[in-house]
């Protein structure tokens, strides 16, 4: 076979990726195959993105580029892999970019999806998309709909009044995700918080088995705190304290009856229904009235000064019967407990800083009983009880751009949901998208779509024009992967048991509670329906987070800051496979890390020599009938220790290994055929298109993709391995096993990715000392 010369002189990344994206657009080998039983599936999964017209971020890139490393990976050593993508494109940043525009959602939807499509494609991404879904598509959330009438029917969603964070200017209700430092995220004016008849989804009635179902998973530590310090489970008792003037009582939660002596007064907060009996007290009302103003995050602040008010109410302890007084406080928050708690200032430092603030009573005179509850059960003040930080979830948006409510309203049988054979409700394309006057939906002010009858009694009724929140098309989007045109049901059951559950989900930390939460929720909703397999209680096995990266001045990207990299950008001028594989090499894949272009340079160099090596190599080894004794030894360590990584996700180390092993290779020694095809695979998952080009330069057939991972010989492997100490500091920090001839950069990388040692380094490392074979210590602060 003869070669292009030219071919060996330097590579053509954009020649390169042009000729090859064009060959992946008909290769079926990105595909997973229904029911196969030939191979063990494995179901990648990564978060599908919120297509905004700004089109792919560098985070993006870097979370979707080590999911594809992982798929590539399991499909060469022999799994069915199920690596799909979709978008989750309902929200109100495309309706405010309607209401800036006047480009519709819909269409404002088709270009950015279409963009993101191309940028995915120009990365190399492995991406099945024969599953491609869309959040916003009829067919598609006619299911997601179906899912809220299920609810509905089994009890779990209701129409509450409840308390909700309310933007004045634009008339809407904000989720609490959509108030940033206290202010409205679409036009920055101070939220408010007033009551308001929205869509509640009982999640609290998971909460324990959401708690539970946490080990039958292999998530990450810090992943499982995330969720369980969210749902918050605390036990302890219900109180009732009567209220001195015989006008009702007052019921609180605590954690700590014991403390019940205590107790010198209570505090309730502003939206309270004891508030409603004094807001005629001038005081009182304009307290109420300036609480509304502030969100409830900023309420919530833990080191925020407390304020408050005297109610003018008291209240008796019913363990000493003397009379305690009621205040309001803002901090008190009415969705959390009873809204309203017993303030022990002797045990509470909260408690007591309020206290001593409004020189309020603290007794330090007694001694908590620790048999207190079985006192309070006896005497009839109140009862053992649990209570949850997790609250139910609030359903209703007044947004336009979101998935239709499917329920009507009619005056004789109330709320009625929407018949499973009129589902989709479509949501109507509209000309306008600014919210009413009245803080309803924009699709309150369409009468011919609003206006229906009762599915029970044939009268005339109403729709619901409020819409789902953006979570709703995101909570069981993994499901439909696994059957994503099937119009009969959510998806077909056996493709379910075949699929699920999701072997890894590959996300952020950003989702690791709301979006993880209530994707279980759903699941396992959807499994106490019988609609998917209950086999399986859960539907992910492992979820990993990624990291973070920084832009090159060591602080997070952002425009004002003019530190923003762009994927698109790099890979114009370096080449995708650059981008790819620098991203990767940037540090463990869990770390917050920084921008570095020398860095960047520096992989651009490696992928530069090895092409030049495997093209030189290419025609020499016409001859070479079996590589030399050290070659052999260089490339079985590197398939060796490259899956290894790989499958431990420490994708760095893996490139640093393949960096030393070119080190090797290039001090000389003859390389046959075999040896430069194993090099080439290991390459692949990592820089696809430079690893295509090289498989053809070779003389292989199309696609190294479709290739298996190359095996090892284990007596090319060096024998000898030690353990070493890391130390930071001089103090021990933890041990690991390493092969002693392994290059020093990857000791340091390995060892740098220690969870023992990771939090011991973030005050900077001045200095690395290794000593060969025994200890490898860092020198920080």
């Amino acid at each position: 076979m003869r070669y292009n010369n030219k071919r060996m002189s330097s590579l053509d990344f954009k020649s390169v990726e042009k000729k090859w994206i064009g060959k992946y657009k008909d290769f079926s080998g990105y595909k997973g195959v229904d029911l196969d039983d030939k191979k063990e599936k494995y179901y990648m999964l990564t978060e599908f993105p919120y297509p905004s017209g700004f089109g792919l971020h560098v985070g993006h890139a870097f979370s979707m580029t080590g999911a594809d490393v992982l798929a590539r990976f399991k499909r060469m050593t022999g799994k069915n892999v199920m690596f799909p993508m979709g978008w989750d494109a309902f929200g109100l940043p495309t309706e405010n970019h309607a209401i800036k525009t006047g480009v519709k959602p819909q269409e404002a939807t088709k270009k950015n999806t279409e963009m993101y499509r191309k940028q995915m494609d120009q990365l190399g991404f492995s991406f099945d998309w024969d599953r491609e879904v869309n959040t916003t598509v009829p067919d598609y959330y006619k299911w997601t709909q179906w899912i809220f009438v299920k609810l509905f029917e089994k009890g779990l969603a209701e129409k509450q009044e409840i308390p909700v964070n309310w933007c004045p200017k634009d008339k809407i209700g904000l989720a609490n995700e959509e108030v940033i430092d206290g202010k409205c995220e679409r036009c920055g004016t101070q939220v408010e918080r007033r009551t308001q008849s929205q869509w509640v989804v009982k999640i609290t009635e998971y909460a324990d088995r959401l708690i539970d179902g946490l080990k039958k998973t292999e998530f990450i530590e810090k992943v499982k705190a995330a969720q369980i310090n969210w749902i918050d489970r605390k036990e302890g008792a219900k109180i009732l304290f009567k209220l001195a003037n015989g006008d009702g009582e007052l019921e609180v939660f605590t954690t700590r009856p014991d403390t019940l002596e205590g107790v010198t007064f209570m505090v309730v907060a502003p939206e309270h229904a004891i508030v409603e009996k004094v807001l005629g007290n001038p005081e009182v009302a304009s307290y109420v009235e300036a609480a509304k103003r502030k969100g409830e995050m900023e309420r919530s602040e833990l080191t925020k000064d407390k304020t408050g008010v005297f109610s003018g109410l008291m209240a008796i302890n019913p363990l000493t019967q003397k009379e305690i007084p009621i205040w309001i406080a803002d901090y008190v928050l009415v969705s959390f407990g009873t809204g309203a708690i017993m303030s022990v200032p002797s045990h509470d430092e909260r408690d007591k800083e309020f206290a001593k603030k409004y020189n309020l009573p603290i007794n330090l005179e007694y001694t908590p009983d620790e048999k207190m509850i079985l006192r309070i059960e006896k005497e009839g003040w109140g009862k053992p009880a649990v209570s949850y930080h997790l609250r139910d979830w609030i359903f209703s948006r007044q947004h336009y751009w979101g998935e239709p409510i499917p329920m009507v309203y009619c005056e004789k049988d109330g709320w009625v949901s929407v018949p499973e054979d009129q589902l989709p409700v479509v949501l109507p394309e509209v000309e306008k998208y600014q919210p009413t006057e009245t803080g309803k939906s924009p699709l309150a002010t369409i009468p011919e779509w609003g206006e229906t009858v009762c599915p029970k009694c044939s009268e005339r009724a109403r729709r619901e024009t409020d819409t789902m929140p953006n979570w709703a098309g995101s909570d069981w989007y993994f499901l439909r992967y696994c059957d994503p045109r099937n119009e009969k049901v959510l998806a077909d059951m056996e493709k379910m048991k075949y699929w699920m559950p999701v072997d890894l989900y590959l996300g952020g930390d950003e989702h690791n509670t709301l979006h993880l939460l209530y994707s279980r929720f759903i699941y396992m909703f959807l499994c106490d329906l019988g609609v998917v397999p209950k086999e399986y209680s859960e539907p992910y096995k492992k979820r990993v987070s990624h990291g973070v990266i920084l832009g090159p001045d060591g602080n997070r990207m952002s425009k004002s800051k003019g530190n923003v990299i762009l994927p698109e950008v790099v890979a114009d001028k370096f080449g995708a496979d650059t981008l790819r594989t620098y991203m990767m090499f940037m540090g463990p894949f869990d770390a917050t890390m920084a921008w570095n272009e020398n860095s960047l340079l520096g992989v651009k160099r490696f992928l530069d020599r090895l092409y030049k090596y495997v093209t030189g190599k290419s025609l020499e080894m016409a001859g070479v009938e079996e590589s030399d004794e050290k070659v052999k030894v260089e490339i079985n360590r590197l398939i060796s220790g490259v899956g290894r990584d790989i499958e431990s996700i420490k994708f760095n180390t893996a490139i640093a290994k393949m960096m030393t092993a070119l080190n090797g290779l290039e001090r000389g020694g003859k390389i046959a055929k075999d040896e430069l095809k194993k090099l080439v695979l290991v390459l692949a998952p990592f820089a696809p298109f430079v690893a295509e080009e090289l498989w053809e330069v070779l003389g292989e057939k199309f696609s190294v993709h479709g290739s298996e991972w190359p095996g090892y010989d284990d007596k090319y492997l060096l024998n000898s391995v030690v353990t070493i100490s890391i130390q930071v500091n001089g103090k021990l920090r933890g041990t690991m096993e390493i092969d002693p001839e392994e290059d020093e950069r990857v000791i340091r990388m390995e060892a740098e990715g220690q969870d023992k040692v990771k939090g011991y380094l973030t005050v900077g490392v001045k200095r690395v000392i290794y000593i060969k074979g025994k200890t490898i210590n860092f020198v920080v602060g």
